[in-house]
């Protein structure tokens, strides 16, 4: 087990691979552990040198009170970076994972060379809904809503012929912390990079699934127009966690996009 103490936080991470490989560090999704990540990171090993987190609130990371903001979740992953000692890294981002990767980019550009923002958008949800999944949880705890949480994830084919696997992943999103998941959604809830977009200038692949109902293909595609060049590629029947239900579409998105800028 691998803990370190960053930005006041004690954050659960993995870091594979050799030193003089180009570094990717992956963020979760909101309920998700890295764990999220290992169909593409077994893929993707022996290429790259592999860095997934807990981010806070999340898996074996500590749990503060609630709220977050996202400027909590950036310097939470600044702070690993530092004490890692990595100084140039491409970050792949998921949900809250891909803000937390805009912010990044945004305030330590000189530490990011590309950026992988999946099923992710500059501002994601309003005020409204988030405040009322927040009541729910804080009232009835995170099962109220997993059942719904669960068919945004996965497409209804994923659902159906992956019922074993499925159990397990709504396992990992009720056993997330209340207070973890609460914080995080407040930290999305005040997050719009809706303006800064403009300001990333580096290499910006934008995915999504076409069957997510979390952050919908429109949102995402809108998203990448906000960033100069940034690409937009689609995975056809993907649902919100492509990363699961559809790493080899993912990977094979991921290596097109590294090769056309010199990244492998």
């Amino acid at each position: 087990m691998n803990l370190i103490r960053a930005n006041g936080q004690v954050l659960h991470f993995t870091d594979t691979g050799e030193d003089d490989l180009p570094v990717l560090v992956f963020a979760n999704s909101l309920g998700t552990d890295f764990r999220i990540w290992g169909r593409v990171c077994a893929q993707l090993a022996g290429t790259f040198r592999l860095v997934r987190y807990d981010k806070r609130g999340h898996g074996l990371s500590t749990a503060p009170a609630s709220p977050y903001s996202m400027d909590d979740h950036v310097d939470d992953l600044a702070a690993l970076l530092d004490t890692l000692k990595l100084k140039s890294v491409i970050v792949v981002g998921l949900s809250v994972g891909g803000q937390i990767a805009q912010g990044i980019a945004l305030k330590r550009p000189e530490s990011v060379q590309a950026l992988v923002l999946c099923d992710t958008a500059a501002k994601i949800g309003d005020h409204g809904t988030w405040t009322t999944r927040m009541e729910a949880i804080d009232a009835g705890g995170i099962e109220v809503l997993a059942e719904a949480i669960l068919a945004r994830w996965f497409s209804a084919d994923f659902r159906t012929q992956c019922a074993d696997e499925l159990e397990g992943w709504r396992a990992m999103l009720v056993r997330t912390p209340r207070q973890g998941y609460l914080g995080t959604c407040a930290a999305i809830r005040g997050t719009d990079f809706t303006q800064q977009a403009s300001q990333l200038k580096l290499p910006v692949l934008c995915i999504c699934g076409t069957e997510d109902l979390a952050t919908t293909p429109e949102l995402v595609q809108a998203t990448a127009g906000l960033i100069d060049n940034a690409r937009y590629v689609p995975i056809e029947g993907a649902g919100h966690l492509p990363c699961i239900d559809f790493p080899d579409e993912l990977v094979d998105a991921m290596t097109n996009f590294f090769q056309e800028n010199s990244i492998v």
